[in-house]
């Protein structure tokens, strides 16, 4: 059993890999990295064996991960031989996961294909002019901050200010928060980037001031410098490409999916009898 199961997973590993992420991966010569028992294994299946991993190993250079992956590979195709000498590709727990799989690959390969056709340029720029048409540009602030355990300490802080002391030296010297060794220098940030108290002191103020007011937050007593505001601008293509395509590849399998089930005939056990159980539940527990 402990076998069959090792076979299972060795299969799943190298089946479920992404067509496209290992071709697109594999170099133009595919070289032979070992043999087992005579038998090749390729760059080819090594590299598909990394696409079958999670996220995170997926995304490392294939350098990085060769010497294991291939170590992995030979471990299973050891295993994988051992159960085909021992009659196992006959065995008919086998045939039946090896079934499950290929219905899992078909659906797989049709739904790559078919996102091919749904998922092209015009339809991710076709949802990019959504996105601008639905997102208003929101203005932004360049500010700094001095960040007090006190209010005394951030009127001395302010007072400090009026007498013509430097904002980023005293910001160096004095602030506790994490910005303070560059000056208190926050950067540009849109109103829901701050917490709510200081979001509305820095938009409110005139760029080139700073608070005459120490600003309460959660995080402590702040004196705030602004140095720039400007209006919001919206993102090119190119900086959400990754979140429009994925919108469009959801969109595109919801639509695919949703067609398909128009056209099928299906019966759903689970809902009938879940229907029938609210049917013949008493009136007490249906108004609860």
């Amino acid at each position: 059993m402990l076998r069959n199961t090792l076979l299972a997973a060795s299969l799943a590993s190298v089946i479920f890999a992404s067509p496209v992420l290992a071709q697109d991966a594999a170099p133009a010569e595919d070289p032979v990295l070992a043999t087992v028992n005579g038998e090749e294994i390729l760059e080819s299946e090594v590299r598909a064996t990394q696409q079958g991993l999670p996220q995170q190993y997926r995304q490392l250079p294939f350098e990085m991960l060769k010497a294991d992956l291939l170590t992995r590979e030979i471990n299973q195709r050891l295993l994988m031989i051992a159960g085909s000498d021992a009659g196992l590709a006959d065995d008919e727990e086998v045939k039946e996961r090896v079934e499950a799989l290929e219905r899992r690959v078909i659906a797989e390969t049709y739904l790559d294909r078919a996102l091919d056709d749904a998922v092209t340029e015009d339809a991710i720029k076709a949802k990019y002019d959504e996105f601008v048409a639905n997102n208003e540009p929101e203005p932004q602030v360049h500010a700094r901050h001095i960040l007090l355990e006190n209010e005394e300490d951030a009127k001395a802080v302010i007072a400090e200010l009026d007498d013509g002391a430097d904002f980023v030296e005293l910001a160096k010297e004095k602030s506790t928060g994490p910005s303070a060794p560059n000056g208190g220098d926050l950067g540009f940030f849109n109103r829901a980037d701050m917490v709510a108290p200081f979001a509305e002191a820095a938009f409110a103020m005139e760029a080139g001031t700073y608070s005459k007011e120490p600003v309460q937050t959660q995080f402590g007593w702040h004196v705030i410098k602004v140095e720039e505001k400007k209006e919001g601008t919206q993102p090119s293509l190119d900086e959400v490409r990754q979140q429009l395509t994925a919108e469009v590849t959801r969109d595109a399998i919801n639509t695919i999916v949703e067609g398909l089930r128009e056209k099928a005939d299906i019966v759903n056990n689970v809902e009938k009898a879940a229907e029938e159980a609210a049917k013949d539940a008493p009136a007490e527990d249906k108004k609860n």
